[in-house]
């Protein structure tokens, strides 16, 4: 079955750096686009950055424009979430998400908290 492992989410000071990892299995990693969520208490999940079947094709949100970065490793069937220049309204869960087969798919997410 379609599964997605987050890791590497952490505590991190203001302007300090994260990589995200979500690790996709049961379904074909080449042939479906996946994006990063992230969410807040009280608030609904919204798209952060994806990357289409097309490396080349990348989404980013304005929030976050020029400081994450989302890449895919095809061969370890993963994807990246370089966060830079991370500020205290990025805390947030961050989630991995695809759709295959006409169904979304979420990881179980994992928590950054960036505070002094």
């Amino acid at each position: 079955q379609v599964q997605l492992v987050e890791s590497g989410g952490g505590l991190v000071q203001p302007g300090g750096s994260l990589q995200l990892t979500c690790v996709a299995s049961g379904f074909d990693f080449s042939r479906v686009g996946v994006a990063w969520y992230r969410q807040t208490p009280g608030k609904e999940r919204d798209v952060v950055a994806a990357v289409g079947v097309a490396d080349s094709i990348t989404y980013y949100s304005e929030s976050v424009k020029g400081r994450f970065t989302v890449s895919k490793d095809h061969a370890k069937r993963t994807l990246y979430l370089r966060m830079n220049s991370l500020k205290p309204e990025d805390t947030a869960v961050y989630y991995c998400m695809t759709h295959v087969g006409g169904s979304d798919y979420w990881g179980q997410g994992t928590r950054v908290s960036v505070s002094l």
